[in-house]
């Protein structure tokens, strides 16, 4: 089966899995998605992940990470730049996500790599992915009385 957008089934099948509370997740294996997950784990995103094979077919398992109270770690997770609607920014325009406490992934002429890592090196990218820990408690939802 092919897949118009690769790395938005990726997401798809993290966020999937965290919502039913899953441990780990399989999905099918290429090198953008690789550095994708390396990224989500050195930034404490995901546990852990290990490429591995399943019927033939190359897979990515991705061990998911949850905190006190069998929280997930990963509160939001989207993507920016679509195979329709690409977005791309410079090393001056690289967004914070929510204020510091999320990341996002861009791909660069020196690879894949978190924004705060483009922005040191001086360097723009396609805006792929951002994903965050959202705050336990909103403002927005605390009514006043």
């Amino acid at each position: 089966m092919r897949l118009t957008d690769p790395v938005a089934d990726m997401l798809a099948r993290i966020r999937n899995a965290i919502r039913a509370r899953h441990q780990k997740v399989d999905i099918p294996a290429s090198k953008l998605k690789t550095e994708i997950a390396r990224i989500l784990k050195e930034e404490g995103y995901i546990a852990n992940f290990k490429p591995a094979e399943e019927e033939g077919h190359k897979v990515l398992r991705v061990y998911l990470k949850y905190g006190n109270n069998n929280e997930a770690v990963i509160t939001n997770l989207a993507r920016v730049s679509r195979p329709g609607c690409r977005v791309y920014v410079r090393r001056t325009e690289i967004p914070r996500v929510l204020g510091g406490m999320g990341i996002n992934i861009l791909t660069t002429p020196k690879g894949v790599m978190t924004g705060r890592q483009a922005r040191r090196q001086g360097l723009g990218g396609e805006f792929f992915v951002k994903s965050g820990r959202e705050p336990a408690v909103s403002t927005w939802h605390l009514a006043v009385s």
